[in-house]
């Protein structure tokens, strides 16, 4: 970065969020403007999107319809409360949600992010099962390695240990986890669902066993865990765990933060994998990251049985002063209809095997351990120099971006999940740089 371009800056007086500061300070990466799959630096360097931003930017970046749609939003009607108050465009985006949502979930509970969305889904499980006289079920089961936000119901069911450890003591009791899916020897290097591992959904039915299924009120998952490392469900997998919720009458509750809006070429993971939740999770697509906004996808029967036998006013005590934000349903709204008027859920299915062999084609460069894809998504794993978990990863970023490229990585895996605009001849160029720079930082 050049002092030219850092003239007047002061870096000092900003906490970043989930970075070394101390290092970006020394050496920061700082970007100007972004258009289509690419972003450009404050030196003017082009740096092709390879991430979506951070999982989010699925319709690519600078949009006009959207631009013009927020831009109209701030001047018409520029915040209006959410409580015992309304404005058209919350109420519009709710339905076409649920005209796009799997089964019956036909109820939207908008939110600020994944991190609110996570949290949101807790409360509508306890009331729920309240309402139905049920409110023994106080038990949640998350997944080790899932990572759904940071708020302390998020991190209380999620299975990061670096998220969770330093708030041990203040989080929610009772809550138990799964094992995660991740190193399955007959599973490196699969394509798509890898073969092995279904029967690890059976801990659900041990938990049920040993606590009691009527005190588990429900279960978390991310269909694809993205930000602990690309780890991708395998066959049978989800099946048996809707399964065994089934049968105890436990909510299974998918987080589709990351999966949602045409990651995996359909509209959600759950319709890719054919496995209805109870409750969904989303945020990042459902804007195209212009705004931020977040919502909990709720099954019919679920709302009913909140709304329904509420004796008091206010049937769920819940809600944030910026759910349904009209800057944010504006977004909202016009991401939706670029997802429709240029087939981009389907677009993405269609490049998912040319993605594919793409990634898989960096299998013998130096340090890599295992590949995994799906729809277009993909997760590089490099081997972790002895005592330095993530330094080979986050050379591997930094080179990558220097030489016009972004990238994510979560310790020593490499995340790809570009924007679903991207073209053949820009696989190749992602394949291409980050060879390359796997090459170097070997």
């Amino acid at each position: 970065m050049s002092q030219t371009a850092l003239s007047g800056l002061s870096l000092d007086e900003l906490w970043m969020p989930f970075t070394a500061n101390k290092a970006f300070k020394k050496a920061p990466r700082l970007v100007a403007s972004a258009k289509g799959m690419y972003y450009t630096d404050v030196d003017g360097n082009e740096i092709l999107d390879g991430t979506a931003g951070l999982w989010c930017v699925n319709a690519g970046h600078g949009r006009e319809q959207i631009v013009e749609a927020i831009a109209r939003s701030a001047a018409t009607l520029d915040y209006a409360p959410g409580f015992n108050l309304g404005h058209p465009l919350s109420f519009q985006l709710a339905t076409q949600l649920a005209e796009l949502a799997p089964g019956d979930l036909d109820h939207v509970f908008f939110t600020n992010s994944g991190s609110e969305a996570i949290d949101s889904a807790l409360k509508i499980a306890i009331a729920y099962h309240q309402a139905r006289g049920d409110g023994q079920r106080t038990r949640f089961v998350g997944r080790q390695r899932g990572y759904h936000g940071v708020g302390f119901g998020g991190i209380a069911v999620g299975g990061i240990p670096a998220n969770r450890n330093p708030y041990l003591p203040y989080l929610m009791p009772h809550v138990d986890h799964l094992p995660h899916t991740h190193g399955i020897a007959g599973n490196f290097f699969s394509k798509g669902q890898p073969a092995e591992g279904a029967d690890l959904a059976d801990a659900l039915e041990a938990l049920a066993q040993q606590h009691g299924g009527d005190t588990i009120a429900a279960v978390v998952v991310e269909p694809v865990a993205g930000s602990t490392g690309v780890l991708i469900p395998p066959v049978g997998y989800l099946e048996r765990l809707r399964a065994i919720c089934d049968a105890h009458g436990i909510l299974l509750i998918f987080d589709e933060v990351i999966t949602g809006f045409g990651r995996l070429g359909a509209p959600f993971a759950a319709d890719y994998f054919g496995v209805v939740p109870d409750l969904m999770t989303v945020a990042k697509g459902i804007t195209n990251g212009n705004v931020p906004m977040g919502a909990v996808f709720v099954r019919h029967g679920i709302h009913d049985a909140v709304v329904n036998t509420s004796t008091s006013g206010i049937e769920f005590f819940h809600g944030y002063t910026y759910s349904g934000h009209p800057l944010a349903c504006a977004a909202g709204l016009a991401t939706l209809e670029v997802y429709r008027e240029e087939g981009l859920f389907a677009r993405a299915a269609d490049l998912a095997a040319y993605w594919q062999d793409a990634v898989h084609s960096l299998r013998d460069k130096p340090y890599v351990i295992d590949i995994r894809n799906i729809g277009l998504v993909a997760g590089i794993e490099l081997e972790s120099r002895p005592g330095a978990v993530g330094a080979r990863a986050m050379d591997c970023h930094i080179d990558c971006f220097r030489t016009g490229l972004l990238i994510r990585t979560t310790a020593d895996t490499i995340a790809l999940s570009p924007p679903l605009i991207i073209e053949r001849a820009q696989i190749d160029q992602v394949v291409d740089l980050l060879g390359r720079a796997l090459q170097r930082v070997a």
